[in-house]
């Protein structure tokens, strides 16, 4: 029981001796309290010879109670509330029993009581407060004694409600850690100055102060959903100061409910460039899909699963994979295997370049929507590749679009890109001209055809994240091709949200436009990595500047020159106003892929710019094909 070390084991029989022992000082305790410490000689030998017959019982029923109950077979350094409730059980079965024993020596042999009733009651609290104060003495003994001695890391918890106060007891518990909690930061003023659980809580416009007078090393954000604007004014604080930061996760990944210091994990990238949650139009999306038959394209990429798993919460009818990554698709199948429900999925393996399988495809399942993400996206390996952009991104985007028309689907939701927008490159032009057949498909029939343009994802593949990440951590050095390149970024659950909720206002026609907030400067982006990563610039890792790719821009838009934007019901959302296309670029466009057997890239290319005159090449051998 009285386990000091791991090593150490007390013998069984001593803890009841213990126990026995600290029965007596409380039984001793109890007389004291009952005579106000006033007792003279005479009324204690009164006492005494009353006593001294019951003194035996007390310690036998004490001893066959608690080996009953068996509180000597816990480990003190374990001690926890279901030892605390046998302790307490035990105890009061003495004073019961000694009750009622009392009532037996009353009765039937010399009229007295075992005890008085005050000093069972006395007895009672006292014994069981003073095994309880012993047991939790020894516990924290045995905890400070196998504490990490290691310099504590001085932390505050950002977030004084719930979860903060859990990841608060979470710390302290856990003796394999070394942290000195220096108080809680708080985004509502109301709470600045106040304490919880002795611990002060300060206003979060505080923390820079605090980290300086303070000496903190560590701010582990504990605070669900907050601001987006507050919290990175938390991160950045703690980046610009060179304190590490870490956050709780969601309950939802907490292990049967319960919290453990082991998930405090590392704050990531995408925490600095979020934005407060967008508020969709929820019915109106789940008008749209609930019960209907949906087909995504590109299902095993970034967005098209994105869009996959925030669609099956719709509960569709059925719904579609399309992809040809056979290994991708198998694991998002097995993902999805228990979060299906009511809906039915299928998987299908095939090229939407082959437009007889296509064809076969749309005869077979019906589709009432279709979500078309199957795309090259690569900037330097499509200008390497033009004939394979023009294939793919083209072609197979014309594939799915006639399909669409001839099979009577509702709607058909295209992603494009912000490179699609005054394209510097052989990718973004071939996603425009996709646009433009889209466009045009949009007068044919009666399936409504809607495009929508963002940047860049947050962690999808191939993004420059997941490659920053990877880079750090095998040493780097860190590359980008140049200080002043910037991007838009958008996470990937927020780009789906924005696609379904584009769709499903979508009359058709329209070419919808995502704000995705303020361009971000790549460089700041990798500075910022290397510091979360807690590593220096200069001295830990280097950043390398390797030159812009073909085809690169050093910025991003989402509307070209001659575009404008109108509002809609969506503050995040916003429609442009394309220029007007003539029936003649359907052939034209027709032509452009009949080049693809010629393989010849500049003729591939020179028609792109016929067909997109405000296609500029950038750092590429198409650069001649300009007009000057």
């Amino acid at each position: 029981m009285f386990q000091l070390l791991p090593q150490s084991n007390t013998p069984r029989w001593v803890i009841i001796l213990i126990d026995l022992v600290i029965s007596a000082i409380a039984l001793g305790f109890a007389y004291i309290i009952r005579f106000d410490l006033k007792a003279d000689e005479e009324m204690i030998r009164q006492e005494w010879e009353i006593l001294s017959r019951s003194i035996v019982i007390f310690f036998l029923v004490k001893a066959i109670v608690f080996y009953l109950f068996s509180i000597h077979k816990g480990l003190v350094r374990h001690t926890s509330t279901a030892d605390m409730k046998r302790i307490f059980f035990a105890v009061a079965a003495c004073s019961l029993l000694f009750l009622g024993l009392g009532f037996v020596r009353v009765f039937w042999f010399d009229g007295y009581f075992l005890f008085p009733t005050s000093v069972l009651l006395i007895e009672f609290l006292a014994s069981f407060v003073l095994i309880i104060v012993l047991r939790f003495t020894v516990k924290l003994l045995y905890l400070e004694s196998i504490k990490n001695k290691d310099e504590d890391e001085r932390i505050l918890i950002y977030g004084a409600g719930i979860s903060g106060l859990i990841t608060k007891r979470t710390i302290e518990k856990d003796v394999r850690i070394s942290y000195k909690i220096i108080g809680f930061i708080d985004d509502n003023k109301k709470l600045d100055g106040t304490r919880l659980e002795g611990l002060k809580i300060y206003h979060s416009n505080k923390l820079d102060n605090l980290i300086k007078e303070e000496g903190v090393t560590l701010v582990i954000v504990a605070i669900q959903n907050p601001s987006e604007k507050n919290k990175q004014n938390i991160l950045e604080t703690c980046i610009q100061n060179d304190v590490k930061v870490q956050k709780v996760p969601s309950p939802k990944s907490w292990i049967n409910g319960e919290f453990s210091a082991k998930q405090i994990g590392k704050i990531q990238i995408e925490d600095l460039l979020g934005r407060d949650p967008i508020v969709l139009s929820e019915d109106k999306i789940k008008t749209q899909i609930t019960g209907k038959t949906i087909l995504v394209s590109g299902a095993a990429g970034s967005i098209g699963s994105g869009l996959v798993k925030q669609i099956l919460e719709h509960k569709p009818k059925k719904i579609l994979l399309l992809d040809q990554a056979e290994s991708p698709m198998y694991d998002l199948n097995n993902e999805l295997l228990g979060t299906l429900h009511s809906s039915e999925l299928e998987v299908i393996i095939g090229d939407i370049r082959n437009k007889e399988r296509m064809q076969r495809l749309f005869a077979h399942a019906k589709p009432d929507i279709v979500y078309h993400s199957a795309a090259y996206k690569h900037v330097p390996l499509m200008e390497s590749n033009p004939s394979e952009a023009i294939k793919t991104n083209v072609e197979g985007t014309r594939n799915l679009v006639d399909c669409a028309l001839e099979f009577k689907v509702g709607k058909f939701v295209m992603i494009s890109t912000d490179k699609a927008v005054n394209p510097t490159n052989v990718m973004g032009a071939s996603k425009r001209i996709a646009e433009m057949y889209a466009q045009l498909a949009n007068q044919k029939g009666q399936t409504k055809f809607i495009t929508t343009r963002f940047g860049n994802v947050l962690g999808s593949n191939g993004s420059v994240i997941p490659l920053f990440q990877k880079q750090i951590e095998q040493g780097g050095p860190v590359t980008l091709t140049d200080e002043r390149i910037t991007r838009f970024f958008m996470t990937i659950p927020e780009a789906c949200q924005l696609v379904l909720e584009a769709g499903a206002m979508g009359e058709g026609g329209e070419v919808f436009v995502f704000d995705m907030g303020e361009s971000v400067k790549i460089i700041d982006l990798a500075k910022k990595m290397i510091k979360l990563n807690g590593l220096e610039l200069g001295k830990d890792i280097e950043i390398k500047v390797t030159g812009l790719r073909p085809g690169e821009k050093l910025y991003e838009e989402l509307l070209a020159d001659d575009e404008n934007t109108l509002p809609t019901h969506h503050p995040l959302i916003l429609k442009a106003k394309v220029r007007e296309l003539e029936a003649c670029i359907e052939n034209e466009i027709d032509e452009l892929i009949q080049l693809f057997g010629a393989q010849d890239n500049h003729k591939l290319v020179a028609k792109m710019k016929s067909l997109v005159p405000e296609y500029v090449s950038n750092n590429s051998e198409f650069e001649k094909l300009d007009k000057k």
